[in-house]
């Protein structure tokens, strides 16, 4: 008997993904091909999230919202890299930045919610489900990548976001 065939479009493995498949995940980070696939789900759920939140797209903001996300998700990658891999690695965890990022571009499935926030009254209550969502679809995507338990996943997402605010931060702090 042959196994049932498992839906590798990127619309197909967004919804597992979301609905926290961990095969998926495991899919990905073995998929060299699903960068890609990765990358036009931040670009697109940046998008999303920028109408949402009331951005007038023209060229220009269209084009600092996609780079905005894509930055924060190659940065993200690179963090939980270190920390997965050098500080809180465990005995079986062996990964490559390529393998956390697909996996973390597949986690924030969940924003395409948040164009949902044009809706004023449901923008608040929106933005908080869709944090949570892409906290866990985050954790079952390190744990994959990273071969890790799900306290080191969440360990390492919480160390991973604390850096990056920090560093988001003071960069912040240089320009104001």
């Amino acid at each position: 008997m042959q196994a049932a065939s498992r839906d590798t479009s990127i619309v197909g493995r967004m919804v597992r993904a979301a609905r926290l498949e961990d095969g998926v995940y495991e899919e990905v980070e073995r998929d060299r091909g699903a960068t890609m696939q990765a990358a036009l789900i931040v670009i697109g759920t940046s998008i999303l999230a920028g109408i949402g939140s009331g951005i007038a797209l023209g060229p220009g903001r269209l084009f600092a919202v996609i780079l905005a996300g894509l930055i924060g998700w190659v940065f993200y990658a690179w963090i939980t890299y270190m920390v997965g891999v050098h500080v809180l690695a465990g005995p079986d965890t062996r990964a490559d930045w390529g393998e956390l990022a697909r996996g973390l571009g597949f986690a924030v499935t969940p924003r395409v919610l948040l164009v949902l926030g044009v809706v004023p009254a449901m923008a608040g209550f929106i933005g908080l489900v869709v944090f949570v969502w892409v906290l866990v679809t985050t954790v079952v995507a390190l744990r994959a990548a990273l071969d890790f338990t799900t306290a080191r996943a969440i360990g390492t997402a919480v160390l991973g976001w604390l850096a990056q605010a920090a560093i988001f931060a003071f960069a912040y702090t240089l320009g104001a």
